[in-house]
């Protein structure tokens, strides 16, 4: 469970990094955190602290949070986000009921019975 849990923080680091141009040791420096340490937390080698992934996030000028928003979803919605967040906003609309009646109404449309 825990290993999981690092992979999946390591990796969303790495994506972070890679998106906003940084190598590891760029953001080692940013983090005033060894490059060394910053593979190994991208690897999953190292068991990181709270204090450290606030260093990273302040680094990567994002929340410490956003550390934590990487799951198999990320992957599946690219492409997707706009929508999937105008349906979310829609289904946090309605009652109870009406989301249960959206559900089967997709479920049938999608045939997923």
């Amino acid at each position: 469970m825990s290993e999981s849990i690092l992979k999946l923080i390591g990796k969303r680091i790495r994506d972070l990094r890679k998106e906003k141009g940084l190598s590891q040791e760029q953001l080692g420096e940013l983090a005033n955190l060894n490059y060394t340490y910053i593979g190994g937390v991208e690897r999953a080698e190292t068991n990181i602290s709270v204090i450290n992934l606030t260093k990273i996030a302040h680094a990567l000028n994002v929340g410490v949070i956003e550390l934590f928003s990487y799951t198999r979803i990320y992957d599946q919605t690219k492409g997707k986000s706009s929508d999937l967040e105008q349906i979310i906003d829609l289904l946090l609309s309605i009652s109870p009921q009406e989301v249960k009646k959206a559900k089967n109404i997709l479920m049938e449309v999608f045939d997923k019975n």
